[in-house]
């Protein structure tokens, strides 16, 4: 496809959602815009996008397709600014990559009546550790679920098409769903579980007023899951404002569910409690083991490792060799002369393959996934 494509916000998904749009259609113009002119300039320089702006009002009238990547609460901000633009194209579609929809899709319907412009609304349900246009992929949304939220589906299937179209290069998995539809599933499967996994951290600081040993413990599955919960607060404050009534419903159900709980621990239930793990365990196993969603997937891989000097480097440098890239490195557990934990973090599940594999080679290293 040809045609003029501006990325407003060009950050990890901006510039990923760039680079996959560049793979498809190389002959369509990118032109990109950041609220930090250095990210801009990088962006270039890293050939995410052809050129930039330092102002977009002045690039975006002739643009064909507009993606709006910035935080959820700025992205109502550009909308308005958007739709006092007096576009030159025929077709104009809009869309954005924000977590919660109801709030946009809905001004954008009040702002856009009978113009040659659509919204389409989407959230690419995927991410990573990293962060900035410097990490910004083609296929980061490669098999991800990417939620189109038109503001009437049945009113916009040309539109939609044409929005699937352009984002073909993410090769993810496109799904039409309400707005009330998305946010209602986005808060249960990745909202509320930001809510809850602070809520647990909270707690474990709390309590470790009264014992000291709380946070020399809290290794380990707590820090597993809890490790959303060092995700960008201001990001997630604006989350919950955007999708307020979904969280204040799934508070209620949380709260009604754990007073069960304690009512029959109090009671000694033991077949109510056993149910309630069995249940849950039956759910959870039977996810899907290898398909992205809403929260970034942490492809970690545990080695046991002998304690001696080299050891990391040792590993690292076999990894290497096979031009495997790791993400991060933690160490778990450290005793002399007792084997420790390494916590190797992958990009992807086929990186952390790679990397099993060739460990497995060398007999003295065992590796395991949690």
């Amino acid at each position: 496809m040809k045609g003029k494509v501006m990325i407003i916000g060009l950050g990890l998904i901006g510039g990923s959602i760039a680079l996959a749009i560049k793979k498809e259609h190389p002959l369509a113009q990118i032109v990109g815009f950041d609220i930090n002119e250095q990210q801009a300039k990088l962006a270039k320089s890293l050939k995410v996008v052809d050129d930039y702006c330092s102002s977009y009002e002045e690039e975006v009238a002739d643009a064909d397709f507009i993606v709006i990547s910035v935080p959820v609460m700025q992205a109502n901000e550009v909308l308005k600014l958007l739709s006092r633009i007096d576009f030159v194209k025929p077709q104009v579609l809009i869309t954005d990559v924000g977590s919660t929809k109801g709030s946009i899709t809905s001004l954008a319907a009040t702002l856009f009546p009978q113009k040659n412009v659509t919204f389409i609304g989407g959230h690419p349900m995927a991410g990573s550790h990293k962060s900035g246009v410097i990490a910004a992929r083609s296929h980061l949304f490669e098999n991800a679920f990417y939620v189109l939220t038109p503001f009437d589906q049945d009113a916009n299937p040309k539109e939609i098409a044409l929005t699937k179209m352009w984002l073909a290069g993410t090769k993810a998995n496109f799904i039409t769903m309400s707005a009330t539809e998305h946010d209602l599933a986005a808060g249960v499967i990745s909202h509320f579980p930001h809510v809850v996994a602070a809520g647990l951290v909270h707690q474990a600081e709390d309590m470790q007023g009264s014992n000291p040993f709380v946070s020399r413990l809290a290794a380990g599955g707590f820090r597993d899951i809890t490790r959303i919960a060092s995700s960008n607060p201001t990001m997630w404050k604006d989350i919950l404002i955007h999708n307020k009534e979904t969280i204040l419903t799934l508070l209620d159900q949380w709260m009604e569910q754990m007073t069960m709980v304690k009512d029959n621990l109090t009671q000694n239930n033991e077949d109510f409690l056993l149910d309630f793990f069995r249940k849950a365990k039956e759910f959870r196993d039977g996810l899907p083991v290898k398909a992205k969603g809403a929260i970034p997937s942490f492809y970690d891989l545990y080695v046991d490792v002998p304690d001696y000097p080299g050891i990391i480097s040792e590993i690292t440098g076999i990894l290497a060799k096979e031009k495997i890239s790791i993400t991060n490195i933690r160490i778990m557990e450290t005793r002399e002369e007792i084997y420790g934990v390494l916590r190797l973090s992958f990009q992807s599940e086929d990186d952390r393959q790679s990397a099993e594999d060739c460990l497995r080679k060398y007999t003295m290293y065992e590796t395991y996934i949690v």
